[in-house]
């Protein structure tokens, strides 16, 4: 069987194994627009989106209302549906199941390594979705907080939570037929404008705030004396001065995708790159736009072994 990717390039070891999947398709992909006069020059996404943090638009960049394959930057979504649904216990106990592991194995797909019989808090699983991509800590959240007697009737009811979030936030471009990125169906996908939306919308969260902006985190089983190390992708987070998040992902369909944001002082930026090879390097020339300065490049660096989005 094929490998599918879901948002990184093939896993390295550290102290968690972390791999990539993703297997939706890019939707509708007509010629990207060009850019807009007076934007950021050379970006070379394919969508492109820049939006201030109070809703005015900063830059239209390109392609922006094009469905995209978006890979793991599904996982936002993943996380609000977690943290806006009624009465959530971020405090819960979640034991991890042998399926979580076979839905990794089965489909490729990059994981938090979680261990069956070991028990964390919806927050931490927020952590191991967020950090490491981990398609595991989806499955196990989807589980946990969709309804129905069965794993495949919770899974299903949560990605309909997914969906009707995007329409009560108006997000018309987006549509999930997966809580992780992995699509089964090739309906998977948003715009640039759609998730630089989605992403302002779900920072007003501090929960999710505070898990977006780690670098790295060391999140000890409830039950057992095991602690798992995972780091965040975001080669951003601690290089650019303020970035504050948000979310990698990768795909053979989608390309390098990335959802990033910054604040500085009372201003918070959001933007979006889909299909972009040198999306870092984009999204370092987008933020210098948005602040009216020039940074010079240098990325945080992952540790020896970490995986890289």
């Amino acid at each position: 069987m094929s490998m599918q990717r879901c948002g990184g390039s093939p896993a390295r070891r550290w102290t968690v194994a972390l791999t990539a999947t993703t297997a939706a398709f890019a939707v509708a992909l007509p010629t990207a627009t060009a850019e807009a006069t007076g934007g950021p020059k050379g970006i070379g996404a394919k969508g492109a989106y820049l939006l201030d943090g109070s809703g005015g638009k900063l830059w239209e960049g390109k392609a922006a209302d094009i469905k995209r394959q978006m890979a793991s930057t599904t996982k936002v979504m993943t996380a609000v549906v977690v943290l806006e649904t009624p009465g959530v216990d971020l405090n819960k106990p979640v034991a991890i199941k042998q399926s979580y592991r076979d839905y990794v194995a089965r489909t490729g797909a990059s994981t938090a390594d979680l261990r069956v019989g070991d028990k964390l808090t919806v927050r931490q699983l927020l952590y191991g979705l967020m950090l490491p991509s981990g398609c595991d800590a989806a499955y196990a959240l989807a589980d946990t907080v969709g309804s129905g007697g069965s794993e495949k009737a919770r899974t299903a009811s949560f990605i309909g939570k997914m969906n009707a979030k995007a329409a009560r936030l108006g997000l018309r471009g987006t549509h999930y037929d997966s809580f992780d990125g992995i699509s089964a169906h090739g309906r998977n996908h948003t715009t640039p404008r759609d998730l630089a939306e989605l992403a302002r919308h779900a920072l007003r969260n501090a929960t999710f705030d505070a898990v977006t902006r780690s670098t790295s985190t060391r999140q000890k089983a409830t039950n057992v004396n095991r602690t798992y190390t995972w780091y965040n992708t975001n080669q951003l987070l601690g290089a650019y001065p303020g970035v504050i998040g948000i979310k990698t992902g990768t795909g053979s369909a989608a390309g390098p995708c990335l959802v990033f944001a910054a604040k500085r002082g009372k201003r918070t930026v959001v933007g979006v790159l889909l299909n972009d090879a040198n999306r870092y390097p984009d999204a370092w020339k987008m933020l210098d736009y948005a602040y009216r300065t020039r940074t010079p490049m240098k990325l945080r660096q992952l540790p020896s072994g970490a995986h890289e989005d």
